[in-house]
């Protein structure tokens, strides 16, 4: 009879550990944006090849906030997860701001160098952070958007120069170079353009597209400022609650979805900056005087990365990853 009962017992408890489990993410990224679409995709394969045991709920646009509050609602559980541009993580993983600090690539060559060695380490350091990291996405190199033409850093000054909420390499790197650093979350960049409150964006040319800052400035200039990237994070909590075998498909199909992102998105950055050009935006070379700043940069991150602002081990890597490029490929340093 008792061993019935334990019979029983454990029969009632099966639905409560192989329940539906429902993902909720959110993003900034806007509605119709090829990160939605491919994502939506990627919802519906899970759900399939788990017999709809996990479930993914999108939300996009910005509707949970900027990603500091969707980052928030993860940690007190409204949300299981989201995309985030690297500078909103790094609040969690501060490395993950390693790619984007400013003037540290000059081109996507470069990128593609070092991330073939450091992705695995960074996402490595994220999961000891307790998310777990499904793909990197490229969103290209960052290049300089105003309504006034910038040809050389003497039309910089005075400017009000856009930094992300919490990118503080950024802020330290135009401090640096004699700038006028303004913070505002991703968000509230379309308003601060109309408003005034900023005159100068960095942007990939896919990104001005998608929130619509192309809409308020009238050049772009080709310095390459930074590498943006967007992740795709679990919080590791909801992980647990699925099967081992359950999260395995979860990171396949979702990886995969990133990894087509990632390719797709450079050639649509490519697509983007030739649309721009049509609509009337006029282009500026790369700014003389990017050598200097770039040695002022690297001065004042090594002094931050000292500070303990991100790992000076693995800034040092990157920066080593770099040199190896640069001697094998005869790249100016």
């Amino acid at each position: 009879m008792s061993r019935i009962i334990v019979i029983l017992f454990l029969v009632l408890l099966l639905p409560l550990s192989a329940g539906a489990l429902t993902l909720k993410l959110a993003t900034v990224a806007p509605e119709g944006s090829s990160w939605m679409v491919q994502m939506r995709k990627g919802a519906k394969e899970v759900a399939q090849k788990t017999a709809g045991r996990v479930k993914i709920k999108l939300y996009g646009g910005g509707v949970m906030g900027n990603e500091k509050s969707v980052l928030r609602k993860i940690r007190i559980g409204q949300l299981q997860g989201g995309a985030f541009t690297s500078g909103a993580m790094a609040r969690v993983f501060p490395d993950l701001s390693l790619y984007s600090l400013p003037l540290l690539f000059n081109s996507l060559a470069e990128v593609d160098f070092v991330r073939a060695s450091m992705d695995p380490v960074l996402k490595q350091g994220l999961e000891k952070k307790g998310f777990a990291c499904l793909g990197f996405a490229e969103g290209g190199l960052a290049l300089m958007f105003s309504r006034e033409p910038i040809i050389n850093l003497a039309d910089l000054k005075g400017k009000k120069v856009w930094v992300p909420e919490g990118d503080l390499p950024s802020y330290a790197a135009m401090e640096a170079n004699g700038l006028t650093p303004v913070t505002l979350p991703l968000t509230d960049v379309l308003t601060g353009l109309q408003t005034g409150l900023i005159d100068v964006i960095g942007s990939s040319p896919l990104a001005a597209i998608a929130f619509q800052w192309h809409t308020q400035v009238k050049y772009f200039n080709r310095t390459p400022l930074s590498y943006i990237y967007a992740l795709l994070v679990i919080d590791a909590r909801a992980m647990k609650k699925m099967t081992a075998s359950d999260q395995q498909i979860l990171r396949e199909v979702l990886g995969a979805v990133y990894q087509q992102l990632d390719k797709e998105n450079r050639l649509e950055n490519e697509q983007a900056a030739a649309a721009l050009l049509n609509q009337g935006l006029k282009e500026e070379p790369p700014l003389p005087q990017l050598v200097e700043m770039r040695a002022t940069t690297e001065a004042a991150l090594g002094k931050r990365a000292a500070d303990g602002l991100f790992s000076a081990d693995r800034y040092a890597e990157v920066k080593a990853l770099l040199q190896q490029f640069r001697r094998t490929h005869k790249v100016a340093q």
